[in-house]
């Protein structure tokens, strides 16, 4: 990492992020969450529309963009809001923590960068052996993830 201010940053996102990784799990209700609400708590499109100060089509249009993914976050905590509830978004990652993610990708860019200087060594008849390929990419793996270089993400 860069510092340790950098790796302190990291580990308290990623203390955030940990909460939100039982969310993976709760699959969206196919007609999404604000159709399934609002009929679970037994409003029909009329009611909710006037607690939220729309008309029940925008309401149904709203429903219709949440399924299709292109309603706004805003959209969204307004009619949570009309509904008494509080709408909460984050962000889980694929992996155990962001260090791990930095982790995979400090290996897959070291890995292309030792891997080519390989490929031109070998044309030059200086091949490196499996053992010596595997510690330079650990090597490089190290130094990527304690610089952090920008290109990281390219």
């Amino acid at each position: 990492m860069k510092s340790t201010k950098q790796q302190l940053v990291l580990s308290q996102i990623d203390k955030k992020l940990g909460v939100l990784q039982v969310l993976r799990e709760v699959p969206v209700p196919p007609k999404g969450w604000l159709h399934t609400l609002r009929t679970a708590l037994q409003m029909s499109l009329r009611q909710l529309s006037a607690k939220a100060s729309i008309t029940p089509q925008s309401l149904k249009d709203m429903e219709s963009r949440e399924v299709a993914g292109t309603i706004t976050l805003n959209t969204l905590r307004d009619v949570a809001n009309a509904m008494d509830m509080q709408l909460v978004y984050g962000f889980v990652s694929k992996h155990e923590s962001l260090e791990q993610m930095i982790e995979i990708r400090a290996k897959e860019l070291a890995t292309e960068i030792v891997m080519r200087t390989n490929n031109t060594m070998t044309l030059e008849d200086q091949q490196n052996s499996k053992e010596r390929i595997t510690q330079a990419i650990a090597q490089k793996t190290a130094e990527i993830k304690f610089e952090m270089p920008k290109y990281l993400w390219d």
